[in-house]
């Protein structure tokens, strides 16, 4: 008697794989996790507002507004 055997395939993607990951966790340590994401958002909104307050930054926007002056008429 031949036996065959399917293997099943089954795919995972990486955000799935990471939700069930942080579900499996404790409510304290999924907490801690959601505390310090926001903190590195913030850090990241704070970088990006540095960024374009510099003299590069203005000379990009003083730029990007002749060119739309122009190109509107």
């Amino acid at each position: 008697m031949i036996t065959t055997v399917q293997q099943q395939t089954t795919e995972i993607s990486p955000l799935d794989a990471l939700w069930a990951l942080y579900q499996s966790q404790t409510k304290r340590v999924r907490k801690a996790f959601l505390k310090r994401l926001m903190a590195q958002e913030t850090k990241n909104r704070e970088l990006a507002l540095q960024q374009d307050m510099t003299v590069e930054g203005l000379y990009d926007v003083i730029a990007e507004e002749i060119d739309s002056i122009y190109a509107n008429g």
